[in-house]
């Protein structure tokens, strides 16, 4: 039986409000409940209503509100979940955004990249680039776990400038089961990232006995 439209906008907005405010979506998160037309019919209205915000092309968010601030920018993982669509795709941020995440770096990057098991794509949302990837499943082994991030982490430093002050801001970062996982994923790494891993699982750094890696 054919969906009217007025039944596919209701079910959008009975959607949007049960995910709450900061939600970032597509058309694609509606699919199940009409055709592409009528969708983006809905859509379009809401966003003329102003209960929805259109980010980019195909790209949404019910924006969260600050009494102070107005209404606030959309969080970069909202976005990057929301590019990866409904399907069960995993997600690894990499680069300097792992860096950032894990208090390496005070900068949080323009150019934001996760890595991904699904399809690849880029949008620009305002002065943010959020791509994702297409990587291996190597890479992706470790995705959702603190490990996967100190991997991506520690690449985009590179081997030559990890150094004692690296691994100390990494010891008061993770906690001590956080880094009894790293271990667990010390297969899923180069060599070098294994060795900091070992050396963080230890509390050498901590008695002046270390050195610089």
């Amino acid at each position: 039986m054919k969906i009217s439209n007025k039944s596919v906008s209701d079910q959008i907005v009975s959607t949007i409000y049960g995910n709450k405010r900061g939600w970032v979506f597509t058309p694609d998160h509606f699919k199940h409940l009409g055709s592409r037309d009528s969708i983006d019919s809905a859509l379009k209205r809401l966003k003329k209503s102003g209960l929805i915000r259109q980010l980019a092309r195909g790209l949404y968010d019910y924006p969260k509100m600050d009494s102070e601030l107005g209404i606030l920018e959309p969080s970069i993982d909202g976005i990057a979940r929301a590019l990866a669509g409904r399907d069960a795709v995993r997600l690894q941020p990499s680069g300097a955004y792992a860096a950032n995440l894990l208090g390496l770096s005070t900068q949080i990057p323009m150019k934001v990249v996760y890595l991904t098991d699904g399809r690849g794509r880029t949008v620009k949302v305002g002065k943010r680039e959020i791509t994702l990837k297409q990587t291996t499943p190597r890479n992706m082994a470790t995705s959702k776990k603190v490990s996967g991030l100190v991997i991506q982490a520690l690449r985009y430093i590179g081997k030559e400038k990890v150094d004692k002050e690296t691994i100390q801001k990494l010891k008061k970062k993770l906690s001590e089961e956080e880094r009894t996982q790293l271990l667990k994923d010390i297969r899923h790494c180069p060599a070098w990232i294994g060795d900091v891993f070992r050396k963080l699982s230890k509390d050498e750094f901590e008695s002046g006995k270390e050195n610089n890696l």
